[in-house]
């Protein structure tokens, strides 16, 4: 096909060109993740699994990043205590893919016709690889010029998957709640290759991380531009019918406007006016359980409906969890351990998992996989917020809430469905915090060259920066 054929080429030419300017390869693999789920483009080739354009494009760039970075004088300056953070997280992931693996009666290998190989691409490979565009971006984004390159490549994931909506769900799909659920599933699937759900999640942020770009413009226009995108994508999250991340938007909305844009507080109660004219089938699709009941001042609340079943299994997972609240069952209990056929029996329908990243992590890992991995995400969130009220860069607070709301989507909608294992959706949000990782370290050299003299050849660079403004951090290249 032309489409395969043209994706090859470019990424043919990003790999070859990473080994001149590993970086601009990075934008470009980056940007590919709003194309890469589609299914015509090939999983695999030659029937060798991962052999595929996005993973083919990642070797390139990562190899000429880690053979380069010597010779370019970069330093791995992350935070010791993030980098620490960090390398549990992953040590989470690979033990608990251990422990799936080290099953004697692993339910994959003997019922499911996995293999120790497809387990291992899938559970371990497939897993950490998204994570390491967002530490190549920490490594690169030591300039303001490749900080907006890094911003524009990430948000332009956004952007391009909420086109896409745009041309396949157009408005009339959105008159009537059960037809915007039904025809959501089903092209969204088919014709972008996300599922719906999780592409509701990845878009709940993603308005609200580009309405955070309006300080760096100065222009009109520029700021119309950034206003249209934000509409563009919160119009591409509304028609994907996912409850969680209607849910999950509002909720960002109202914490980013609570913590700086506060002014945008008098036009809440317009949104859901505005959504019930313009786009009834989604109020319908956000209500959906919520019904008259026969009395006249009650209202009847289907659970199963609201919910999907998800309040209704968590008192079975908690039971599970506290079975062995220590170290958990690794990776996949719901399945390994006889849940999710129970489940089955007892309600008739599949439950693979959850619908809970919280109690998925403490069920894979017990507390001691739960603490590390939720600690993580706290510095990162603490991190973002004080970038995101500070004043005296429009950088920093562009930064701080791409990665606040990017953050915030995870969080909020882990609450009903999603995962902490890194998976392709959460690239943006691993880049973002990459990058904000980065402009923390920035601004704490900032702050301590106003109160003390300088000490180094690093600091006196960033001194001389801070006042001219083209720079982030020190010793930039």
């Amino acid at each position: 096909m032309i489409r395969v054929t043209l994706l090859w080429l470019i990424v043919l030419v990003l790999s070859a060109y990473a080994w001149r300017d590993w970086f601009k390869s990075l934008c470009g693999l980056i940007l590919l993740m709003a194309i890469i789920e589609h299914p015509d483009i090939p999983k695999s080739i030659g029937g060798i699994q991962g052999l595929n354009p996005w993973n083919v494009l990642l070797l390139s760039t990562a190899s000429a990043w880690l053979i380069q970075r010597g010779k370019q004088g970069l330093r791995w300056d992350m935070p010791k205590h993030m980098t620490l953070l960090l390398f549990v997280y992953l040590g989470v992931v690979v033990v608990g893919f251990m422990r799936l693996i080290a099953d004697r009666d692993n339910i994959f290998l003997a019922e499911y016709g996995e293999t120790i190989a497809s387990l291992t691409s899938e559970h371990m490979v497939n897993t950490l690889k998204w994570v390491i565009p967002g530490l190549m971006l920490f490594d690169a984004c030591r300039t303001r010029q490749r900080m907006k390159w890094g911003m524009a490549a990430v948000l332009g994931i956004y952007v391009l998957l909420a086109l896409q909506l745009a041309r396949w769900m157009p408005p009339s799909t959105a008159v009537s709640g059960a037809a915007l659920t039904h025809t959501s599933r089903k092209i969204i699937q088919n014709e972008i290759g996300y599922h719906a759900v999780n592409m509701s999640m990845i878009l709940s942020g993603a308005s609200w991380a580009v309405l955070a770009m309006t300080p760096l413009f100065r222009k009109n226009w520029q700021k119309l531009v950034v206003l249209g995108l934000f509409l563009l994508i919160a119009y591409g999250q509304a028609v994907t019918a996912g409850r969680m991340g209607y849910v999950t938007w509002a909720v960002i909305g109202l914490l980013l406007c609570v913590l700086r844009w506060r002014r945008l507080l008098l036009f809440v109660p317009l949104v859901p006016i505005a959504v019930t004219m313009c786009l009834p089938g989604v109020a319908e699709r956000l209500m959906e359980g919520f019904g008259d009941s026969e009395s006249i001042v009650e209202t009847s609340v289907d659970d199963y409906a609201v919910t999907s079943g998800r309040t209704l299994i968590w008192p079975f997972v908690t039971d599970k969890i506290e079975e062995a609240p220590i170290v958990g069952y690794g990776r996949r209990a719901m399945t390994r351990t006889g849940l999710e056929k129970m489940l089955w029996e007892q309600m008739g329908e599949e439950f693979p998992h959850p619908h809970n990243a919280y109690l998925e992590l403490l069920l894979d890992n017990g507390i001691v996989g739960f603490i590390p991995v939720t600690l993580f995400y706290a510095f990162v969130v603490i991190y973002a917020v004080r970038l995101f009220l500070d004043k005296r860069d429009p950088l920093f607070g562009a930064i701080g809430g791409m990665t606040c709301a990017l953050v915030f989507a995870l969080l909020i909608a882990a609450m009903g469905s999603q995962t902490f294992y890194p998976r392709e959706g959460a690239v943006g949000m691993w880049c973002a915090i990459g990058m904000m990782l980065r402009v923390h370290i920035s601004r704490k050299g900032m702050s301590a060259t106003r109160v003390q003299p300088v000490r180094s050849a690093q600091a006196a660079v960033f001194q001389k920066a801070s006042v001219a403004a083209p720079a982030i951090g020190g010793a930039s290249r």
